[in-house]
């Protein structure tokens, strides 16, 4: 299988129907034990002085990021190993967000963004809504899974299914698909098959994506405007070798200004804005 060995910031969407199966776990967030009580995104970082949150609809993208859980301040970012890839006070580095990487490598930058993703949707009931392109055309839909079914996955990207398991929608059978999305996906297919997003029309869910091996991406995991139109995002990301998906920082700063022809962020190059991209 190939790994992608990217890194990606978010910016986080909206949308949302019936589906699958309601979340098994804590609401909203299936993966946190159901008496965790950490500190959520939006309650740790305040807009900066002069700007206010955009709106977001309730059950959107946006809304769901929002509520990210966050580990305790000063918690570094480690590996799927659990070495320490970052001290906590990096300067590049806000906060980890409470989330599994997993014990292999992974859920890298643009797994991240897929994992985020998937979770949103399955957090509103929307599990039939989960898929991912995996290239050359083909695609891994959740739905084929949950029924039992498992992928055969050819070396140019075709894919047979065969009934092979017992019908499972848990949040634990997410998690296992996951890792086969993550083997195939990358940021190349992230470019390639995203919908292109205008600057003018970025919200909360969008995300930067250069395509390579390496290639980055970044999520945007809020936005915030001012009077005057100027606009400030927090960003998000996860990185090579797998790792804790962090907020990140520039010296200290875990809000990046938007109204720059590229997106600088600490660990990449600068994003220019032909890079902004949207899930369906």
């Amino acid at each position: 299988m190939r790994f992608a060995t990217v890194a990606v910031v978010l910016l986080l969407a909206s949308a949302g129907s019936a589906g699958l199966a309601a979340p098994d776990r804590a609401p909203g967030y299936a993966w946190l034990d159901s008496d965790a009580k950490p500190d959520r995104l939006a309650d740790r970082f305040e807009p900066p002085h002069g700007f206010r949150r955009v709106a977001a609809e309730d059950r959107s993208f946006a809304a769901w990021l929002r509520g990210l859980p966050l580990r305790p301040r000063g918690t570094p970012v480690r590996s799927f190993r659990g070495d320490q890839i970052r001290a906590g006070d990096d300067p590049g580095v806000a906060a980890v967000v409470e989330l599994d990487v997993g014990s292999r490598d992974l859920q890298q930058c643009a797994d991240s963004v897929i994992r985020l993703d998937a979770e949103w949707r399955f957090a509103l009931g929307s599990a039939s809504q989960i898929s991912y392109a995996i290239g050359h055309g083909s695609t891994l839909p959740f739905a084929r899974w949950a029924s039992g079914d498992r992928p055969s996955i050819a070396d140019d990207d075709r894919v047979t299914w065969f009934h092979r398991a017992r019908a499972d929608d848990s949040h634990a059978a997410l998690r296992t698909y996951l890792d086969t999305v993550f083997g195939w996906a990358g940021t190349e297919t992230l470019a390639d098959t995203a919908k292109r997003t205008a600057r003018d029309q970025v919200r909360p869910g969008d995300f930067f994506v250069v395509g390579g091996h390496p290639g980055h991406a970044v999520l945007v995991l809020d936005i915030a405007v001012d009077d005057a139109g100027h606009r400030r995002a927090l960003l998000g990301q996860g990185y090579m070798p797998a790792q804790d998906f962090h907020v990140l920082a520039h010296d200290g700063d875990p809000w990046f200004s938007l109204d720059s022809d590229t997106v600088d962020t600490p660990f990449w190059d600068p994003f220019p804005w032909s890079a902004l991209r949207r899930l369906p």
